[in-house]
């Protein structure tokens, strides 16, 4: 099966693919698992069997990666050794991608690993003026999108920053925008306006808030979706009528008030993932 780690500045996404349609599970002998994998999750895509989200810690060594995942997959009743051949690594924090690179070599050094970055074949042709400046995860993202939806599509991620990338109709990666996400605006604004307390993000009963724990909502829930479409619209007067996707630990939360996003694919980047590890791993 396919270890699939999407390394984001604050959390870190992790799923386990089966690479064909005969593989087996294989269980650690007496283990039973918990039940927290994706066979019971409706939004899984097909492959996915068990999928875990984690807080991204740099400072985790090589070692400490090797035990966390041994000991999640642990907890479903799967025997690491046996059930792992093959690691996609996709990483926005390098410190963490040289220490995945280091776990692999070590623990998993008889199993192929695709570190998606510079060199790494993701069958997407980057348009970028320096390629090497594109995250993984936006390259993941946009093979993702467009192996779900073809081209062109609009791909928006909504995670510590808010990326929209751009995918032509012939699945050329054009390029996007980056803006401050969800998290680091709230966080900059409790910092700095000594009143203002953390709410939980809920729909208010207008958009004109009648309190300040209703108008921050407002202004977080109709504010980001408001931006989303704003940026969505501007591309597609380039791009054309396009496939709007979104995904991200904050889709979820913004897609419902948005006008212009038209799917949420919460595993898209482990998808584009998948993808990636396939066209560079034969067999």
């Amino acid at each position: 099966m396919l270890l699939v780690i999407d390394v984001g500045n604050t959390e870190t996404v992790i799923g386990l693919y089966s690479r064909d349609d005969t593989d087996t599970v294989p269980v650690v002998e007496d283990g039973v698992g918990v039940g927290i994998g994706t066979e019971r999750d409706p939004t899984a895509p097909r492959g996915l069997t068990h999928h875990w989200r984690l807080s991204t810690v740099p400072t985790r060594t090589p070692d400490e990666h090797a035990v966390l995942l041994t000991q999640l997959l642990d907890l479903e009743g799967l025997d690491i050794a046996a059930s792992v051949s093959g690691i996609g690594v996709s990483s926005s924090v390098p410190q963490v991608t040289g220490e995945l690179r280091q776990m692999a070599s070590r623990w998993f050094s008889d199993v192929p690993c695709v570190v998606l970055g510079p060199g790494t074949k993701s069958g997407m042709p980057i348009l970028y003026d320096n390629p090497k400046e594109v995250g993984a995860d936006r390259i993941a993202d946009a093979v993702g999108a467009y192996d779900l939806y073809g081209g062109p599509c609009v791909v928006v991620d909504m995670g510590t920053a808010t990326t929209v990338e751009a995918v032509s109709e012939k699945g050329e990666y054009l390029g996007g925008a980056i803006t401050p996400g969800v998290s680091i605006s709230l966080e900059a604004l409790y910092q700095q306006a000594a009143a203002l307390r953390r709410v939980e993000l809920v729909e208010p009963r207008s958009v004109i808030g009648r309190s300040t724990v209703e108008s921050i909502e407002s202004g977080t829930l109709y504010g980001f979706a408001g931006l989303v479409d704003g940026l969505v619209r501007r591309f597609m007067e380039e791009l054309g009528p396009s496939t709007v996707v979104a995904t991200g630990g904050f889709s979820s939360l913004i897609a419902p008030y948005s006008d212009t996003i038209e799917h949420v694919e919460p595993w898209l980047t482990l998808h584009g993932l998948r993808i990636v590890f396939e066209r560079n791993v034969s067999g």
